[in-house]
């Protein structure tokens, strides 16, 4: 088994600032085409901090982040659903990786460290970034067809779910008529 430069940790209150920043530098790496700039720069660590401060506090374990050398490369937080007709109990609110570790492995780690890989889940994925899609694919999620606009931007979210496998039924379901 090959060892990791990272380490997958529950965030800590050693881990708010360093997370702060990492969120933010994620955002303006993987949106700067499709978020307006004038949001993008409006980010705030220091406030951005108190917020993952207060996360850490009310929901403890919820949050992982990925380290080198106690700096947050990446992190991914999960809950309960928060869509008024949820369609699973538990929801990927967030999962980000610094530009550079792109396709080390560190984001299959933290997805692994937040969910449950057999429990329904669901999240939401901005309809233009087709690599998170393909990424969410892998581990299981498909498009359910539902789409949003983004809370603070006009760009357009698209829902993934993935079915639970608790019962055996980690085979995609034939679909009613036989075919695929």
């Amino acid at each position: 088994m090959t060892e990791h430069p990272w380490r997958i940790l529950p965030l800590a209150a050693e881990h708010t600032r360093s997370l702060a920043e990492c969120h933010i530098a994620c955002w303006r790496e993987a949106y700067r085409d499709l978020v307006p700039a004038h949001v993008l720069d409006a980010f705030d660590v220091e406030r951005r901090a108190q917020q993952w401060e207060r996360d850490r506090v009310r929901h403890p374990g919820r949050t992982h982040v990925a380290t080198v050398d106690d700096v947050v490369i990446g992190f991914a937080s999960a809950g309960p659903s928060r869509d008024t007709r949820a369609v699973s109990p538990w929801e990927l609110h967030a999962l980000y990786v610094r530009t550079p570790w792109h396709g080390s492995g560190v984001a299959d780690d933290l997805i692994r460290a937040a969910l449950d890989p057999a429990a329904a889940c669901s999240l939401w994925v901005f309809e233009q970034n087709p690599r998170a899609q393909a990424f969410y694919r892998r581990h299981g999620f498909m498009l359910d067809g539902t789409r949003k606009v983004e809370s603070f931007t006009s760009a357009i979210e698209v829902r993934m779910v993935r079915p639970s496998t608790t019962h055996g039924d980690s085979a995609p379901a034939e679909a009613p008529d036989g075919t695929d």
